[in-house]
């Protein structure tokens, strides 16, 4: 049984080209701070290309629960009426955030620095994950944490009463604990500075700086340095979100590796701290290319064109590039089954308490496989076999994790024999449309009691 109902096993059958264009839900990092910021500002914040799925309309709940009147007006369209910086109400009951790690860190650091109590839950996965990189900082505001062992969730936050400007280096490359203490960082008198060694995705600074806070980014010997000025008085914004490239990263590969396919994605956000897959796939040698480039929002945008690639070769993937792209590796893990040779990906310990442990999870499914894996803590090696060899022909587990089910459907478009996963159901907290999408361009996705 799945966290969101009965289990959906899945069954990925070789396909024939995949052919067309893509049209890949919004960003579901911009989607989550817009809905945030939005509650936190004075006036109507309007939304158009907000992500639908499970994850951000989680988001907009717990909006609504703080205070914040958020309207779905139908097609990706939405409005937020804030309550402003300091303005969140206590809410009347527990917060469910569902399967987002990324929703439940941010809203969190939303609510911190306000003197109210609130307490959080989500799904079985997510209630494994360690939220103590996020309580910490947040301690160092006044705010008090009160959760499971090993800080997990169920976990009840009780706001600072009198909140202090904070000085926090990150421990370790995360977006997410940096944008909680910015968040919490803005009912808090005072400059607060967040820093940074290894540059995450910077949506939050960005946002922040175009609902008026006075926010300032500058590049150290000592890392980035963000500092922001707290109290402001955040003004409402129209916002068009950008096309998700974590959720572009799936129909790319796809074409990358399944023969004959050419597979346009439009409105791809290549915003440089994301766009590190992209990247690292023209490496190795995808015949990938970028399209009426051009800025949206103040975002980086283009059309990504992908055609099939037979002669991808392994890698070493800079550890430095790891936070630009720490999603999408379970898919390029995939990718990397297909080309010539060792692809080395370093850096990586994060992967290991994302929704799953998703190195395990992925050496483990693409060994069932037919595919060489190697794995330490913070690395993985994947030995390529080269297009056409890739046995296939296994049921993988999806661990209820959306990226890990897409992947390994993925997989299947392209082996030999068709790849099998226990539960397809994660996959509508990040790409709803994601069945539909893929079978438009010709990829052969089934329900199927034979997937289980």
């Amino acid at each position: 049984m799945s966290s969101h109902g009965a289990a959906i096993p899945m069954i990925s059958t070789p396909c024939g080209p995949l052919r067309g264009t893509a049209e890949v839900p919004g960003d579901k990092s911009i989607s989550h701070r817009a809905l945030i910021l939005g509650a936190l500002s004075v006036g109507e914040t309007r939304i158009s290309g907000l992500l639908e799925g499970q994850d951000v309309l989680d988001t907009a709940k717990a909006m609504r629960a703080f205070g914040a009147e958020v309207t779905n007006l139908g097609g990706g369209n939405w409005t937020v009426h804030g309550v402003g910086v300091g303005g969140f109400a206590e809410p009347a009951n527990v917060i469910d955030c569902g399967n987002s790690g990324t929703g439940v860190r941010l809203i969190m650091g939303a609510m911190a620095t306000s003197p109210i109590t609130a307490t959080f839950t989500g799904d079985a996965s997510l209630n494994k994950r360690p939220m103590a990189r996020v309580t910490d900082p947040l301690a160092l505001f006044g705010t008090q944490a009160v959760g499971r062992s090993g800080g997990r969730l169920p976990m009840t936050l009780i706001g600072a009463e009198d909140p202090v400007p904070v000085r926090y280096t990150v421990p370790v490359p995360s977006a997410q604990v940096k944008s909680a203490v910015l968040l919490a960082s803005l009912n808090a008198p005072g400059q607060t500075v967040v820093i940074e060694r290894e540059a995450t995705r910077d949506h939050t600074e960005r946002m922040l700086a175009g609902f008026g806070a006075e926010v300032s980014v500058e590049d150290t010997d000592a890392g980035r340095v963000i500092t922001l000025t707290g109290q402001p008085e955040l003004k409402p914004q129209t916002i068009a979100v950008p096309r998700d490239p974590s959720s572009a990263a799936f129909p790319v590969c796809a074409a990358l590796i399944v023969p004959g396919s050419d597979v346009l994605v439009p409105g791809i956000g290549l915003n440089p701290t994301r766009a590190g897959l992209f990247t690292t796939l023209r490496e190795m040698g995808a015949d990938l290319t970028y399209e009426n480039e051009r800025e949206e929002g103040g975002e980086p945008v283009a059309d990504l064109r992908a055609r099939f690639s037979p002669d991808l070769k392994g890698i070493e993937v800079p550890p430095e590039r790891a936070a630009s792209m720490i999603d999408e590796y379970p898919v390029l893990s995939v990718v990397a089954a297909f080309a010539e040779g060792e692809t080395v990906m370093r850096g990586v310990r994060e992967l290991r308490v994302k929704e799953s442990d998703r190195i395990d999870a992925m050496a483990t499914g693409l060994r069932a496989n037919g595919i060489e894996v190697d794995e330490g803590e913070d690395w993985w090696t994947v030995k390529g076999r080269g297009h056409g060899n890739v046995p296939g022909g296994e049921t993988c587990k999806s661990h209820l994790d959306h990226r890990i089910a897409m992947s390994f459907l993925i997989l299947g478009m392209a082996a030999q024999k068709p790849v099998s996963i226990d539960d397809g159901g994660p996959i509508a907290t990040s790409f709803p449309i994601f069945e539909p999408l893929m079978g438009g361009l010709g990829a052969q996705l089934d329900r199927t009691e034979r997937a289980a």
